[in-house]
């Protein structure tokens, strides 16, 4: 029986997998001098958008759990870089916002995009910005195909 369907280069996920962590190394250094780890930045990210947040709102748009996200914020918290409120209104819930230091670090963090894409079209073999616009369009249609679907884990 030939198993076709196992092979990597068969495969979805991988080059999913592969070019998201290709991705994530190409924005170590610039995380490193910000002292922040990848999944730190996604935090910061969310935060610098909508300011202040439940703990579960942020598990949501990082489509990730609440026990996933809890002790990264507890170690972002350590850093300094946001504050972790009981909410006044329903003591169950958490109000996470970012300390004056975690709003500068969006001044030192707006360069990172720019820097991916100059690394990125240093190869020699430059990608157009319609092509990696048509990508993430495409890979969001996936994301909201697979959470909407019975391949959602609960």
């Amino acid at each position: 029986m030939s198993y076709e369907q196992l092979k990597l280069e068969n495969q979805i996920c991988f080059p999913l997998y592969a070019a998201s962590r290709l991705i994530t190394r190409a924005y170590q250094a610039d995380l490193d001098a910000l002292g922040i780890t990848y999944p730190q930045y996604l935090v910061l990210m969310v935060l610098w958008e909508f300011e202040e947040l439940t703990v579960n709102e942020i598990a949501e748009k990082l489509i990730l759990n609440t026990n996933t996200v809890t002790p990264l914020l507890k170690r972002m918290e350590a850093q300094l870089i946001l504050k972790r409120i009981q909410c006044k209104t329903d003591q169950r819930k958490v109000l996470i916002s970012l300390t004056e230091k975690g709003k500068n670090m969006q001044i030192e963090a707006a360069e990172i995009p720019f820097r991916l894409v100059k690394k990125l079209n240093s190869t020699g073999n430059e990608i157009k910005i319609e092509d990696t616009l048509e990508l993430k369009s495409r890979l969001y249609k996936l994301i909201h195909l697979l959470e909407s679907s019975e391949l959602k884990q609960t």
